[in-house]
């Protein structure tokens, strides 16, 4: 078929739709259909369409898409941090400096990168999010960021003060734990050589203590420099919990490093404060030497309260964990064989007959490496001499030592009328938190490490502002919860537990989600980090009409119902 357009001397040209067709040598042709009285643009319409043009049917559209911009994620962090009323804890009224430091704080959550490369996602010209857009720093640069680090961290008493009238009160548990990380460089006068908890042991060190409310929200951070013990940061914390918070009765939670009995002493009995902690091994060795811990308060329970003449005033909670004990004694049987291995080396080694090891300074260092690295000495009995070296195990050690596996015990000044046993065992366990908090900030989520700055005020403000970055992920992970990995039924939990000694259990709507991978209404289960990928697919798109005069607007995508619940857990609107 085709379209055909015949002249006509007297009158416009018949158009006629034809068939054709062949007889032998002989072209046949008959009329299906007169078109004449068609518009111009249907016959063309029909005559793309029998020689198969279907683009010249395409309509016009009637907009264009000029650029689409990541939104969801940056919607649900933002959203989050004015819901919490973050802002003016940082300043009362709006400034550039709040605006960026909000931009890096939701940048930490969203994508943590350098500086350099927030600043560069900010900016109009490379807007890979809508962040930038939204707090108006279109124009930002990495000086501007830096600028605003800068006039961040004198806001930093006030700031704690006002996260501190939310989450902390009179006669409540504040927890406390220290942690280091390692610095690239050499210029700041924080980075010193010192405990590696990354076993970076050949990088410089920064420290820094997290001070939590009971439920490991975050209130509270302190910089120190990479050498400083864990005993010496009190002083800080006492002063923030006495002085600066105006707390009159608060219990201090810390591990058995951290709060030890100079510091109880010295420090915390002075300020006037309550604490909670744990006895080290050798303190737990001497209160069974002098009778005061009998081992047979374990054979049909698994917690006995105690008194010792060593601890005046104070209570013990004593705890068997037979699970703990097992792991520990597992681990302690593998250190033991691993040490020999090593040490059966050495003595290969004096009694080679090709240059063999002389001296008792040489055959020392090589053992005392294989000691320091495994942290077996006790359990060993040495003999170096300068032609040869030998050992032999110390059972009575490993004797001694393994009558205490799985044995802990809780050391604290709290009354039992204000915090039983079982309870005073359960705060000293809410120190996982803190640990919890400690992997979101320095792997997990925020990736606080390595540290690049120089400046030693630009270290401290890169901490603060990674840690109020996790009290917003905190309060996010708590709204989320139903959506993700994490425990969203902590009260079936406990329930499950026999015994509050006993490993913590997951209630049945947790074993239920990693198991299937399945909330309670079939969506899929998802960690922090994927769900944020997935809200990333919300986009905020630019549409150009293709009018005379376009006026251009932005359209959201609508979300899915996963993503629509996920906001609606947040309490934020996407559409912001």
């Amino acid at each position: 078929m085709y379209v055909e357009t015949v002249p006509n001397r007297n009158s416009r040209p018949a158009i006629l739709l034809r068939e054709g067709w062949r007889e032998g040598a002989r072209t046949r042709k008959r009329t299906l259909a007169n078109l004449t009285n068609w518009p111009p643009a249907q016959i063309e319409a029909l005559r793309a369409v029998l020689r198969g043009d279907y683009q010249a049917l395409a309509p016009t559209p009637a907009f264009s898409i000029e650029r689409t911009r990541p939104h969801g994620q940056v919607a649900a962090v933002l959203g989050t941090v004015r819901r919490l009323r973050l802002e003016p804890m940082l300043a009362s009224r709006r400034c550039p400096e709040r605006d960026a430091v909000v931009a890096m704080l939701v940048a930490r959550i969203v994508a943590p990168r350098s500086k350099l490369a927030t600043a560069r996602e900010l900016r109009a010209a490379t807007l890979t999010s809508t962040l930038g857009e939204l707090l108006q720093l279109s124009e930002c640069d990495e000086e501007q960021l830096y600028r605003a680090m800068d006039w961040l961290l004198p806001q930093q008493a006030r700031i704690e003060q006002a996260l501190a009238r939310h989450h902390l009160s009179d006669a409540s548990l504040a927890l406390y734990d220290l942690t280091s990380t390692y610095f690239e460089g050499r210029c700041c006068p924080l980075a010193r050589y010192g405990y590696s908890r990354d076993g970076k042991r050949d990088k410089l060190q920064i420290t820094f203590g997290l001070l939590t409310n009971a439920d490991g929200c975050p209130v509270a951070v302190e910089v120190f420099e990479g050498n400083t013990a864990d005993p010496s940061t009190l002083s800080s914390v006492i002063t923030k919990l006495r002085e600066r918070f105006a707390l009159k009765r608060i219990v201090l939670v810390g591990d058995r490093g951290m709060l030890t009995s100079a510091r109880i002493r010295d420090e915390l009995i002075d300020g006037g404060l309550e604490w909670l902690t744990a006895l080290r091994a050798p303190q737990i060795q001497q209160l069974v030497e002098g009778g005061s811990l009998q081992l047979s308060l374990f054979d049909e329970r698994d917690l006995a309260e105690i008194t010792d003449p060593a601890y005046p005033g104070e209570r013990l909670v004593a705890c068997r964990n037979p699970l703990l004990a097992e792991e520990r004694t597992r681990k302690r049987t593998e250190l033991l064989a691993a040490t020999e291995r090593a040490l059966n080396q050495i003595v290969a080694a004096t009694q080679r007959l090709r240059n063999p090891l002389r001296g008792k300074t040489r055959i020392a260092l090589r053992v005392g490496g294989v000691l320091g690295r495994y942290k077996m000495r006790k359990h060993f009995k040495l003999a170096i001499e300068e032609t040869g070296f030998s050992f032999t195990r110390d059972e009575q050690s490993i004797a001694r030592e393994a009558a205490l596996d799985g044995i802990y015990v809780i050391r604290t000044s709290v009354p039992a009328a204000t915090l039983g046993s079982q309870d005073a065992v359960r705060t000293y366990k809410r120190l996982a938190q803190v640990e919890q908090a400690f992997r979101s900030l320095k792997s997990v989520d925020l990736k606080v490490r390595p540290i690049h700055h120089r400046l030693e005020q630009r270290v401290r403000a890169h901490i603060l502002l990674c840690m109020l970055a996790y009290y917003v992920e905190w309060h996010m992970r708590q709204a989320l919860a139903p959506l993700l990995f994490d425990d969203d039924d902590p009260a079936a939990a406990e329930a499950l537990r026999p015994s509050v000694v006993a490993p913590a259990q997951r209630s049945p709507r947790a074993q239920h989600k990693a198991l299937t991978k399945l909330t309670a209404d079939d969506t899929p289960v998802h960690s922090f980090q994927s769900l944020l990928s997935d809200l990333a697919t919300i986009a905020k798109n630019r549409i150009l009409p293709t009018t005379k005069d376009p006026l251009p607007f932005d359209l959201v995508t609508t979300p899915t119902p996963l993503q629509q619940r996920a906001f609606d857990l947040l309490g934020v609107n996407y559409r912001m």
